[in-house]
C-alpha cells in the first residue's frame, strides 16, 4: 500500500479501513472516533445509523485482534449498539453548554476500553477513569466533528504508559490522532475514507513537522 502522507512519526493511508487494516501490522493502542450514525455530512460516507452498525460489526473484531487496547468515543446514544466493553471511562465536561439529552444537559462522554489498564499492567499503579476538562483550543479544521487536541492528549496518555507505543485510528478524520500522537512522541498510522479529510491531516502533520524542526 502506498501512503497518503508519511513522516518520521506518522503514516496516513487513504481509504476504507476494512480493506486496509488486514494489511497492517499489530499496534499497541487504537484509539478513535468513529462516526455516530446521527446524519452528520462527512462526503461520501453516508452517516445512517444502518452504515454505523455494520462498521461495529465489521471493524471493532479487526480492531480487537490489532490490539489488545482499543478505546474509542461512542456518544451516550451509540454506547448500547457496541459490543460489551471491559470498562466504561467518562470524559466529564463541566458545563451546560456540551449538549442536551432526555435527561437534561448531557456533561460527559463515553470512552469505550477493551483491554486490559496500562497502568496496572505495568505495575504502576491505579489511576482515576475519567477525563475532565473543557478544550481551550478547539479550532475549526473543516472536519464536523473533531475532537479537541489537548483532552485527546489526556486520553491518549491514559491509554498509553510507554512512548515506544504504536497508535492507530481507523478513523483519522482531520487528523487529531496523529498530532497528538506526535506530540507526546508515539508514531501513529491513521486511516480516512475522505480524500479531503486525509489532505487536511497530512497539512497539519507538514506543519507540526515544521514548528518541531524534525
Amino acid at each position: 500500500m502506498k501512503p497518503y502522507y508519511q513522516d518520521d512519526w506518522v503514516t496516513i493511508y487513504h481509504g476504507d479501513c476494512r480493506d486496509i487494516l488486514p494489511e497492517l501490522p499489530k499496534v499497541d493502542l487504537v484509539l478513535t472516533d468513529p462516526p455516530y450514525g446521527i446524519g452528520v455530512e462527512y462526503g461520501n460516507y453516508k452517516d445512517s445509523s444502518e452504515n454505523l452498525i455494520a462498521l461495529v460489526i465489521d471493524v471493532l473484531p479487526k480492531l480487537r485482534l490489532m490490539s489488545q487496547r482499543v478505546l474509542l468515543t461512542c456518544g451516550v446514544i451509540n454506547q448500547w449498539l457496541y459490543p460489551q466493553p471491559d470498562w466504561v471511562l467518562a470524559w466529564v465536561i463541566p458545563t451546560t453548554n456540551s449538549g442536551s439529552s432526555k435527561w437534561g444537559f448531557s456533561c460527559w462522554q463515553p470512552i469505550l476500553a477493551y483491554g486490559n489498564d496500562p497502568y496496572l499492567a505495568n505495575g504502576l499503579g491505579r489511576r482515576m477513569d475519567t477525563i475532565t476538562g473543557n478544550s481551550k483550543r478547539l479550532i475549526d479544521y473543516g472536519h464536523p466533528c473533531s475532537k479537541p487536541l489537548d483532552i485527546w492528549k489526556k486520553i491518549m496518555l491514559r491509554a498509553s504508559v510507554k512512548d515506544t507505543d504504536i497508535i492507530l485510528d481507523p478513523f483519522l478524520g482531520s487528523g487529531t490522532t496523529v498530532i497528538a500522537s506526535k506530540e507526546l512522541n508515539r508514531k501513529c498510522i491513521g486511516i480516512e475514507i475522505e480524500e479531503k479529510y486525509c489532505e487536511i491531516a497530512a497539512k497539519r502533520c507538514s506543519q507540526e513537522v515544521m514548528e518541531l524542526g524534525i
